[in-house]
């Protein structure tokens, strides 16, 4: 709308984008300092908590507003004891720490600030609900005091992991994750994860007492510190990151496991098909005459996922730095007390989960998710969701380049070879799967099977390039990461779609060449897995 807020304080409505962005954008068009505010609209109700499940005008929703993941002073290694630190000047060059000062506040307060501000009114989208003022954009001539104290500090924080030894294929493994910190009582955001994964625990300690171990190595993490950027697993990622790159099978997490009815997951696609599997053998908590696939399916007669491309949980590591198969799980939609105080026991106990079967059956579908991939003797893995699901992003990019002399056919190309490389080791899984495929006499080749696992578990790291995206080296993975502009928003192909952005407002011939040389990197990196998954050298 042209309005210039350099040198003002901004008021931004929570929603729409990472709250970390927000602050990043004020700051970019000059601006001193930023309120956020939770507007009656997107978070009230006409009841609110405790009689209904909405915030209340009091309510405050707090976050962090870093942009990078992990440890700010270590980037790109771990932060462990005395290893080498970043001073406070170089964290703040590397821009992912804001550098001005932000303060979440209530719809109450929110509304007080909005009535003090003139200038022209806010397009009809912007308006708030019934209640509310008019909303008119400013500047002031309300004048607002921001007093902010703060300090850089060093705190140890603490991952507790847990292993249990597979029996036979040691060196392959399994990882659940989720995360114990909380910004306030954390019922949800982390709570019912953590519940879920502590009954995990129990259930296989259990089998373990009946003497089952596991063919393949499974870890149970619960990270610290992921309120302030995905610290706890960040780190320990890039601790470990070659042995996770050679040896990871999947990363399984379950952050906010409830949140309401409904069952929800995020997947890199070629896991889709054994969520769906595994789908069908669990009751779904709320209407015992079905499964979770069942009602998953229902509003669309298929089970629709999400992907993996946002930094709003610890998979991000795994699955955008190393290139680690992964699936995020979880009950409920977004709801409304997200990390206020009101996200409590009492909420939990009245809304999100009343009778906490939900929670049972969350505990349920990961366990048994885990299982399938520890104890299956060929990966249930299945490249043609893959090769589908870049086939349909590649479409979706076609209208964003139109009338531009760009190019896609190098996508499409490499993603025909993908389809035919899923074919072909699908085709001889089978063969291995059928009987008249092993040795009768000697019994089932295990090196047979090996070799095929390792190539549907190293697929997903060939969609990585060790250059990463422009501008941002840390982020690997070519098909899934967060966009530039904001961390929350999953997108397919980054690379390009940050330089189709950045061609958009330049609009130059060597902009657009830019786009051209992401749709490069992007077929490369899927012609890549189709080597890895045909297993041959060219």
């Amino acid at each position: 709308m042209g309005v210039n807020v350099s040198g003002t304080v901004v008021l931004a409505r929570y929603g729409k984008i990472y709250r970390g962005d927000i602050v990043n954008n004020a700051y970019d068009e000059g601006a001193l300092g930023v309120l956020v505010y939770t507007d009656r609209k997107d978070y009230g109700g006409p009841e609110s908590f405790p009689d209904d499940r909405w915030m209340p005008p009091s309510g405050v929703q707090v976050g962090t507003v870093y942009t990078g993941l992990g440890d700010p002073s270590t980037p790109g290694w771990a932060s462990t004891g005395s290893c080498e630190r970043l001073s406070v000047n170089e964290i703040e060059q590397g821009g992912e720490v804001p550098l001005i000062p932000s303060l979440p506040i209530s719809a109450a307060d929110g509304e007080v600030i909005l009535r003090s501000l003139d200038g022209q009114v806010a397009d009809a989208d912007w308006q708030g609900d019934s209640t509310a003022p008019v909303y008119r954009v400013g500047p002031g001539p309300g004048i607002l005091n921001l007093t902010y104290n703060g300090n850089y500090v060093i705190s140890k924080i603490e991952n507790v992991i847990a292993v249990i030894e597979g029996a036979e294929e040691p060196d392959r493994f399994v990882i659940l994750g989720n995360h114990r910190d909380a910004w306030t009582f954390g019922a949800v955001d982390p709570n019912s994860g953590t519940a879920a994964l502590l009954d995990v625990a129990r259930r296989l300690g259990k089998l373990q007492k009946s003497g089952w171990r596991p063919r393949r190595t499974i870890i149970l993490c619960n990270w610290d510190a992921e309120e302030y950027g995905l610290i706890g697993s960040t780190e320990w990622v890039e601790e470990n990151r070659e042995m996770l790159a050679s040896r990871a099978v999947a990363y399984l997490n379950m952050d906010c496991a409830v949140r309401g009815p409904g069952f929800h997951a995020s997947a890199t696609p070629q896991l889709e098909g054994l969520l769906k599997e595994v789908a069908q053998q669990v009751q779904d908590p709320d209407n015992s005459s079905q499964s979770i696939y069942d009602s998953w399916a229902a509003s669309k007669g298929v089970p629709t996922f999400g992907r993996l491309g946002g930094g709003g949980s610890d998979y991000a590591p795994f699955v955008q730095h190393v290139g680690v198969s992964a699936i995020d799980m979880f009950f409920g939609e977004d709801y409304p007390v997200y990390h206020s105080m009101y996200d409590d026991f009492t909420w939990m106990r009245k809304f999100g989960d009343p009778m906490f079967r939900r929670h049972v059956a969350a505990a349920s579908i990961w366990g048994l998710v885990a299982l399938r991939l520890a104890d299956d003797e060929l990966l249930p893995f299945n490249y043609m969701f893959y090769a589908n699901e870049l086939q349909t992003s590649t479409k979706e990019l076609e209208e964003q380049i139109l009338g531009k002399s760009v190019s896609l056919r190098p996508l499409y190309k490499s993603i025909q070879q993908l389809k035919k490389a899923a074919i072909k080791i699908d085709q001889q899984k089978k063969v291995l799967e059928d009987q008249s495929g092993w040795s009768s006499l000697w019994g089932r080749d295990p090196l047979k099977a090996r070799e095929l696992n390792d190539r549907l578990m190293m697929a997903e790291r060939a969609f990585t390039d060790r250059d990463g995206l422009p501008g941002r080296p840390w982020y690997k993975h070519m098909i899934y990461g967060p966009s530039k502009y904001n961390d929350y928003g999953s997108k397919s192909f980054p690379g390009i779609d940050d330089a189709i952005e950045k061609a958009k407002t330049l609009n130059t011939v060597e902009s657009w060449r830019l786009v051209q040389h992401e749709i490069w990197r992007a077929s490369r990196a899927i012609t890549q897995a189709s080597l890895v998954l045909n297993g041959k050298l060219t």
